[in-house]
Protein backbone atom coordinates (compact mmCIF):
# COMPACT_ATOMS: atom_id res chain seq x y z
CA UNK A 1 0.00 0.00 0.00
CA UNK A 2 1.35 3.59 -0.92
CA UNK A 3 0.88 6.58 1.14
CA UNK A 4 0.81 10.04 0.90
CA UNK A 5 3.82 10.45 3.40
CA UNK A 6 5.32 7.89 5.79
CA UNK A 7 3.00 6.11 8.49
CA UNK A 8 3.94 7.15 12.38
CA UNK A 9 5.65 4.27 13.85
CA UNK A 10 3.61 2.27 15.88
CA UNK A 11 4.41 3.17 19.94
CA UNK A 12 4.74 0.47 22.13
CA UNK A 13 6.25 -0.59 25.57
CA UNK A 14 7.98 -3.05 26.64
CA UNK A 15 7.17 -6.41 28.58
CA UNK A 16 9.38 -7.58 31.39
CA UNK A 17 10.91 -11.08 30.04
CA UNK A 18 9.71 -10.52 26.33
CA UNK A 19 11.28 -9.41 23.47
CA UNK A 20 7.86 -8.69 21.72
CA UNK A 21 6.53 -5.31 22.74
CA UNK A 22 3.53 -4.30 23.34
CA UNK A 23 1.44 -2.08 20.59
CA UNK A 24 -0.22 0.67 21.77
CA UNK A 25 -3.69 0.71 20.48
CA UNK A 26 -5.84 3.16 22.84
CA UNK A 27 -5.05 5.33 25.95
CA UNK A 28 -7.87 4.95 28.48
CA UNK A 29 -7.98 7.31 31.57
CA UNK A 30 -10.53 7.28 34.21
CA UNK A 31 -11.76 10.28 36.06
CA UNK A 32 -11.59 10.75 39.53
CA UNK A 33 -11.53 7.29 40.94
CA UNK A 34 -9.99 7.74 44.22
CA UNK A 35 -12.52 9.22 46.73
CA UNK A 36 -9.54 11.55 48.65
CA UNK A 37 -8.79 12.65 45.24
CA UNK A 38 -12.08 13.43 43.96
CA UNK A 39 -12.49 15.23 47.16
CA UNK A 40 -9.43 17.84 46.92
CA UNK A 41 -10.61 18.62 43.17
CA UNK A 42 -14.05 19.61 44.84
CA UNK A 43 -16.23 16.80 44.24
CA UNK A 44 -17.43 13.87 46.63
CA UNK A 45 -19.30 10.40 46.53
CA UNK A 46 -19.13 7.39 44.27
CA UNK A 47 -20.04 9.15 41.35
CA UNK A 48 -20.45 6.55 37.77
CA UNK A 49 -17.20 6.14 36.36
CA UNK A 50 -16.35 8.48 33.55
CA UNK A 51 -13.46 8.00 31.21
CA UNK A 52 -11.40 10.33 28.76
CA UNK A 53 -8.78 9.56 26.21
CA UNK A 54 -4.88 10.25 25.69
CA UNK A 55 -3.36 9.80 22.22
CA UNK A 56 -1.11 6.82 21.72
CA UNK A 57 1.97 8.88 20.97
CA UNK A 58 1.74 10.99 24.27
CA UNK A 59 2.93 7.95 25.25
CA UNK A 60 6.75 8.38 26.78
CA UNK A 61 8.09 5.05 27.68
CA UNK A 62 10.65 5.15 30.46
CA UNK A 63 13.38 2.10 30.62
CA UNK A 64 13.85 -0.28 33.53
CA UNK A 65 16.62 1.95 35.53
CA UNK A 66 16.36 5.06 33.42
CA UNK A 67 15.44 8.50 33.89
CA UNK A 68 13.34 10.24 30.61
CA UNK A 69 12.77 13.52 30.41
CA UNK A 70 9.62 15.03 29.33
CA UNK A 71 9.53 19.19 28.04
CA UNK A 72 7.23 21.33 30.43
CA UNK A 73 4.93 22.06 28.21
CA UNK A 74 3.54 24.97 26.29
CA UNK A 75 0.58 27.25 27.39
CA UNK A 76 0.42 26.32 31.18
CA UNK A 77 1.94 27.57 34.58
CA UNK A 78 0.61 24.80 36.75
CA UNK A 79 1.66 21.22 35.58
CA UNK A 80 0.57 18.72 37.96
CA UNK A 81 1.81 14.82 38.39
CA UNK A 82 -0.77 11.91 38.86
CA UNK A 83 0.81 8.55 39.49
CA UNK A 84 -1.62 6.12 38.34
CA UNK A 85 -1.71 1.85 38.34
CA UNK A 86 -1.97 0.94 34.14
CA UNK A 87 -3.96 -1.64 33.26
CA UNK A 88 -2.54 -3.51 29.67
CA UNK A 89 -5.16 -5.43 28.08
CA UNK A 90 -3.94 -8.31 26.32
CA UNK A 91 -7.21 -10.03 24.88
CA UNK A 92 -10.11 -7.41 23.77
CA UNK A 93 -14.15 -8.11 23.82
CA UNK A 94 -17.27 -6.03 24.57
CA UNK A 95 -19.64 -5.88 27.78
CA UNK A 96 -16.79 -7.62 29.77
CA UNK A 97 -18.70 -8.89 32.67
CA UNK A 98 -16.60 -7.62 36.13
CA UNK A 99 -15.84 -11.26 37.05
CA UNK A 100 -14.22 -12.17 33.51
CA UNK A 101 -11.88 -9.14 33.81
CA UNK A 102 -8.52 -10.90 34.85
CA UNK A 103 -8.78 -13.12 32.01
CA UNK A 104 -8.36 -9.88 29.22
CA UNK A 105 -5.63 -8.84 31.63
CA UNK A 106 -2.05 -8.50 29.87
CA UNK A 107 -0.40 -6.92 32.62
CA UNK A 108 0.11 -3.66 34.88
CA UNK A 109 2.50 -1.05 34.88
CA UNK A 110 3.26 2.40 36.61
CA UNK A 111 2.14 5.55 34.86
CA UNK A 112 1.83 9.52 35.12
CA UNK A 113 -0.95 11.38 34.16
CA UNK A 114 0.41 14.76 33.35
CA UNK A 115 -1.83 17.35 33.12
CA UNK A 116 -1.81 20.99 32.62
CA UNK A 117 -4.37 21.83 35.66
CA UNK A 118 -4.87 26.10 34.78
CA UNK A 119 -6.10 24.41 30.94
CA UNK A 120 -8.07 21.64 32.65
CA UNK A 121 -10.12 23.82 34.83
CA UNK A 122 -10.78 26.83 32.51
CA UNK A 123 -11.92 24.44 30.38
CA UNK A 124 -14.20 23.10 32.89
CA UNK A 125 -15.50 26.14 33.87
CA UNK A 126 -16.95 26.53 30.02
CA UNK A 127 -18.18 22.83 29.67
CA UNK A 128 -15.86 22.46 27.14
CA UNK A 129 -13.66 19.17 26.53
CA UNK A 130 -10.97 18.75 28.76
CA UNK A 131 -8.43 17.52 26.01
CA UNK A 132 -6.23 20.26 26.04
CA UNK A 133 -5.30 19.74 29.89
CA UNK A 134 -4.90 15.81 29.76
CA UNK A 135 -4.01 15.00 26.02
CA UNK A 136 -1.05 16.60 24.76
CA UNK A 137 2.22 15.85 23.66
CA UNK A 138 4.60 13.70 26.64
CA UNK A 139 1.77 13.46 29.30
CA UNK A 140 1.59 10.01 29.35
CA UNK A 141 4.97 8.60 30.73
CA UNK A 142 4.51 4.91 31.45
CA UNK A 143 7.56 2.09 32.86
CA UNK A 144 7.98 -1.25 31.37
CA UNK A 145 4.89 -4.00 31.74
CA UNK A 146 4.91 -6.60 33.81
CA UNK A 147 2.79 -9.78 33.07
CA UNK A 148 -0.20 -10.79 34.93
CA UNK A 149 0.98 -14.18 36.27
CA UNK A 150 4.18 -12.32 37.77
CA UNK A 151 2.35 -9.95 39.77
CA UNK A 152 1.02 -10.74 42.84
CA UNK A 153 -2.27 -9.35 44.55
CA UNK A 154 -2.10 -5.90 42.64
CA UNK A 155 -4.91 -4.66 45.03
CA UNK A 156 -3.12 -4.33 47.74
CA UNK A 157 0.05 -2.55 46.45
CA UNK A 158 0.78 1.16 47.67
CA UNK A 159 1.41 3.20 44.90
CA UNK A 160 3.13 6.81 45.41
CA UNK A 161 5.10 9.65 43.84
CA UNK A 162 8.44 11.43 44.96
CA UNK A 163 9.30 14.85 43.77
CA UNK A 164 13.26 15.74 44.50
CA UNK A 165 12.85 12.83 47.31
CA UNK A 166 10.02 14.17 49.16
CA UNK A 167 6.68 12.20 49.08
CA UNK A 168 3.51 13.77 47.13
CA UNK A 169 1.33 11.15 46.67
CA UNK A 170 0.98 8.06 48.50
CA UNK A 171 -1.66 5.34 48.23
CA UNK A 172 -3.11 2.06 48.06
CA UNK A 173 -4.49 0.82 45.13
CA UNK A 174 -7.56 -1.06 47.12
CA UNK A 175 -8.84 2.69 47.77
CA UNK A 176 -9.90 2.88 43.92
CA UNK A 177 -13.51 3.74 43.98
CA UNK A 178 -13.92 1.68 40.64
CA UNK A 179 -12.14 -1.50 40.88
CA UNK A 180 -10.32 -2.73 38.14
CA UNK A 181 -12.95 -5.68 37.12
CA UNK A 182 -15.24 -2.79 37.50
CA UNK A 183 -13.44 -0.35 35.42
CA UNK A 184 -13.36 -3.19 32.18
CA UNK A 185 -16.80 -3.82 32.61
CA UNK A 186 -17.82 0.10 32.09
CA UNK A 187 -15.23 0.66 29.60
CA UNK A 188 -15.94 -2.25 27.68
CA UNK A 189 -20.12 -1.18 27.87
CA UNK A 190 -18.85 1.68 25.40
CA UNK A 191 -15.84 0.65 23.48
CA UNK A 192 -14.65 -2.65 22.45
CA UNK A 193 -11.50 -3.18 24.17
CA UNK A 194 -8.69 -4.26 22.02
CA UNK A 195 -5.37 -5.77 22.32
CA UNK A 196 -3.14 -2.79 23.21
CA UNK A 197 -5.55 -0.70 25.25
CA UNK A 198 -3.87 1.31 28.05
CA UNK A 199 -6.03 1.64 30.70
CA UNK A 200 -4.94 4.63 33.48
CA UNK A 201 -6.87 3.52 36.38
CA UNK A 202 -7.27 7.18 38.09
CA UNK A 203 -4.96 8.89 40.48
CA UNK A 204 -5.22 9.59 44.35
CA UNK A 205 -5.12 12.30 46.58
CA UNK A 206 -1.84 14.82 46.49
CA UNK A 207 -1.23 16.12 42.92
CA UNK A 208 0.47 18.81 42.95
CA UNK A 209 2.56 21.53 40.64
CA UNK A 210 6.37 20.35 39.22
CA UNK A 211 8.66 22.90 37.41
CA UNK A 212 11.04 22.46 35.22
CA UNK A 213 13.89 20.62 36.99
CA UNK A 214 12.27 18.89 39.04
CA UNK A 215 12.51 15.03 39.12
CA UNK A 216 9.43 12.56 39.94
CA UNK A 217 10.35 9.14 40.84
CA UNK A 218 7.15 6.91 40.80
CA UNK A 219 6.77 3.46 42.07
CA UNK A 220 3.40 0.82 42.44
CA UNK A 221 4.82 -2.08 44.66
CA UNK A 222 5.43 -5.22 42.36
CA UNK A 223 5.99 -2.96 39.40
CA UNK A 224 8.82 -1.36 37.92
CA UNK A 225 8.80 2.23 38.99
CA UNK A 226 9.63 5.02 36.75
CA UNK A 227 11.80 7.91 37.16
CA UNK A 228 10.76 11.70 34.83
CA UNK A 229 12.53 14.77 35.04
CA UNK A 230 11.11 18.10 33.72
CA UNK A 231 13.50 19.94 31.42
Amino acid sequence: MNYLFPPAPVVSVPVLGRAERFPVHRVYCVGRNYEDHAKEMGFTGREAPFFFLKPADAIVVVDAGQTATIPYPSLTKNLHHEIELVVAIGTGGANIAAADANQHILGYAVGLDMTRRDLQGEMKKQGRPWCIGKAYDHSAPIGPITPADQVGDITQSALWVQVNGSDRQRSQVSKLIWNIGEIIEHLSAAWTLLPGDLIYTGTPEGVGAVVSGDTMTCGVDGLTGITVRVA
